[in-house]
């Protein structure tokens, strides 16, 4: 199939889930026998819930775009655990998790996408800035009025992340070698002194408690976003 020139429209679902076990108990009918199998690895029920919330959104959201049953859906991972649709190599696709949301961005009409979620209120230590910030996102940091650095910090990290997660490499690649400025408020990625004009980012307005960011690559422009809200038909009614 080939590529319209038309920039790529991309669906950015979001669902605040019910964190107990009873529901978890019902999202994980419709997973796979690996996934299953991974979700009882997991030590804590926080932790176990939220890995079945993330794999019964995506299949329910993949589920729409290719009219498949969500329980049907193949999924497969590459070496570096990136996931793909058996049989649909033009869907791209991303999925994060994040206390209590989970947030997938899905788009057949990009190279790539990439989606990421934070707490706002998650604290960063200095060395942990350095770790990830290059030199000039450090001044521009540091430049900030009082009680904006954190938050702003947290939005690097989640633009930067959501970039990684789209190139499959995650957190193997240093994230000081994506950098970003910001130009009329939307934030732009610089190589080599120079925006990168096939890549677009973007945060994604959400609740107060997280901060939600988007990677795209199209050579087509800046991808068109949808955001939409996830809600779970499959639970009973009280």
């Amino acid at each position: 199939m080939q590529q319209s020139d038309n920039p790529a429209a991309i669906d950015v679902v979001l669902w605040q889930y019910p964190q107990n076990g009873s529901d978890g108990e019902r999202w994980i009918v419709s997973l796979s026998s690996n996934e299953r199998e991974r979700a009882a690895t997991y030590r804590f029920e926080r932790d176990r819930t939220s890995f079945i919330a993330g794999r019964y959104l995506l299949r329910q959201v993949l589920s729409a775009h290719t009219e498949t049953r969500p329980d049907k859906v193949v999924l497969l991972a590459d070496a570096h655990g990136k996931l793909t649709v058996e049989g649909r190599d033009t869907l791209q696709f991303s999925l994060s998790n994040a206390d209590g949301l989970v947030a997938v961005a899905v788009a057949s009409e990009c190279e790539r996408v990439g989606i990421d979620c934070e707490r706002a209120d998650a604290e960063i230590e200095a060395a942990a800035l350095e770790s990830y910030c290059s030199p000039d996102e450090r001044r521009w940091l540091d430049q900030l009025p009082a009680g904006e650095g954190p938050r702003a910090a947290i939005a690097l990290w989640t633009l930067k992340e959501s970039h990684l997660k789209a190139l499959g490499v995650g957190l193997r690649e240093d994230p000081r070698s994506v950098a970003f400025s910001w130009q009329d408020g939307i934030p732009v990625m610089v190589q080599s002194g120079e925006p990168d004009r096939q890549w677009h980012h973007r945060l994604i307005k959400s609740d107060s408690q997280h901060l939600i960011a988007l990677a795209v690559r199209s050579p087509f422009g800046a991808a068109g976003i949808h955001v939409l809200t996830f809600q779970d038909e499959s639970r009973p009614s009280e």
